[in-house]
């Protein structure tokens, strides 16, 4: 049998339910919805730490952010160039590797071990006429940036290909432009679409969720926050805030439409795997890097935490010969399961080093033994002037979800749980509840089981 090729898209702040086949109440992307109808939707999929970089070492290695060492966005160039990356194992395996687009693990856009093709940029890059790193070498270009790595990753999936290969297309969309200081601040300068989609979605409105709660309601059960939401009402936080219309619908708009282009490049994507025969024969897989928030518990623009919105991650995947049409999985799954998954399907054992598990044993019926809890944790940073002293660690189930505040709960008064069967909005907090004080402490219990299975920092 022939091994397969594989296609990540990965796109940047993609909540779980921002595209058409997750459940967005107007945005339109049929062709990602056609990697959805073809394959696999995993309904509960996750990112244990919820921002960029952390989250892409983590789905790079199959390795918690506290094994990897990737913990922040601060620029971290010298350690992302010695990640135990999967494409390593990749070409040891024989296969052809690329990586088209953000990479975000460190500001310089610089080749990294592990690929025969690389395009990247700095930092986070510019929407609109960026300076890409071609092979080690910058070259400016003209024009709006998801155009341009779409019509680069078409271009590499064409080619002619002696060997499988294995492209890892990470879009800059929907990340607003930015401007990041090497501390991990930095200037937002607005969403912006193509051109062409800017008129899209106007006067469409996403629905305001029940968890949409003024900053008085929110810490009546989430304590931790008192002091980041009044934070957030300083000068310094408005301008930020305002700059990307954080949690108002222009922000959700704009987003959707940047959508567009990236929905038009896995259309282009598909037709170039059906017109060189190579489609049936790919892993595709669609997913986001963390989550977001849209107001929900008084947070935008952050991504970081671990309620729903910030932990679960679009992901549907498409292979005929594993995959069954339709199928849609309710297992917890996490990023690092990623890894393991394509070095098995490549004909490789993932080595130890490896914390992830991989999904074929899922795609296969097989739900024997597959995981019942994961953790989530998240160490405190400067991006945002309220986020000082937020770091956490926190277990989720497949039912309830506690979270331990770490620098700022002395013996756990901030602490926070949730039964999500019934709150899955997570605005009732029960911890100080008598009829969950067991499943307090059994989360409690798991939780430094986790913790301590994680390993390093």
């Amino acid at each position: 049998m022939r091994r397969p090729n594989f296609l990540i898209i990965l796109i940047d702040d993609l909540r779980f339910d921002e595209f058409g086949a997750g459940g967005h109440p107007y945005m339109k992307t049929p062709h990602i919805d056609r990697i959805a109808r073809e394959g696999a939707i995993f309904e509960r999929a996750f990112h244990t730490t919820p921002i960029c970089s952390p989250n892409r070492a983590s789905i790079l290695t199959g390795q918690y952010a506290s094994r990897h060492g990737i913990i922040d966005n601060v620029a971290r160039d010298a350690a992302s160039h010695r990640l135990p990356n999967y494409h390593l194992e990749l070409t040891r395996l024989g296969y052809e590797t690329a990586h088209i687009g953000k990479w975000h693990m460190g500001n310089e856009g610089r080749p990294r071990p592990g690929y025969d093709f690389w395009v990247s940029f700095d930092g986070h890059g510019r929407l609109n006429d960026p300076r890409l790193n071609e092979q080690g070498r910058y070259v400016q270009h003209t024009g709006y940036i998801t155009d341009i790595m779409n019509a680069m990753a078409v271009e590499f999936v064409s080619r002619g290909h002696d060997r499988p290969w294995s492209l890892f297309f990470a879009h800059k969309a929907v990340h607003p432009d930015a401007e990041q200081a090497a501390d991990g601040t930095f200037k937002m300068d607005g969403y912006r679409p193509a051109e062409r989609h800017k008129e899209l979605y106007r006067g469409c409105v996403f629905p305001k969720k029940p968890n949409m709660l003024a900053p008085a309601e929110i810490v009546k059960s989430k304590p931790a926050w008192e002091e980041a939401l009044r934070l957030r009402t300083s000068a310094q936080s408005r301008a930020l805030l305002d700059a990307i219309h954080a949690g108002e619908q222009e922000e959700i708009r704009l987003r959707a439409c940047m959508m567009a282009a990236v929905d038009e490049g896995v259309g282009m994507l598909f037709d170039a795997l059906e017109r060189t025969g190579q489609l049936d024969n790919t892993f595709m897989l669609f997913l986001g890097d963390n989550g977001y928030f849209f107001g929900e518990h008084g947070l935008g623009p952050e991504r970081r935490f671990a309620y729903e919105e910030g932990i679960r991650s679009p992901f549907i995947a498409r292979y005929p010969g594993r995959i069954r049409a339709g199928a849609r999985v309710k297992d917890l799954v996490i990023c690092q399961d990623i890894a393991p998954t394509l070095i098995q399907l490549a004909g490789g054992r993932p080595g130890p080093q490896i914390q992830g598990r991989s999904l074929l044993p899922l795609l296969a019926g097989k739900r024997g033994g597959w995981r019942k809890s994961f953790l989530m944790e998240y160490w405190a940073e400067n991006a945002y002037p309220w986020l000082v002293g937020m770091t956490y660690k926190a277990v989720r189930t497949e039912r309830h979800k506690y979270i331990r505040w770490i620098s700022r709960s002395r013996d756990g008064e901030l602490d926070e749980l949730y039964d999500l069967d019934r709150d899955p909005y997570e605005v009732a907090n029960v911890i100080n509840r008598p009829a969950y004080r067991a499943v307090r402490d059994r989360l409690r219990r798991e939780l430094r089981r986790l913790a301590v299975e994680a390993g390093g920092l």
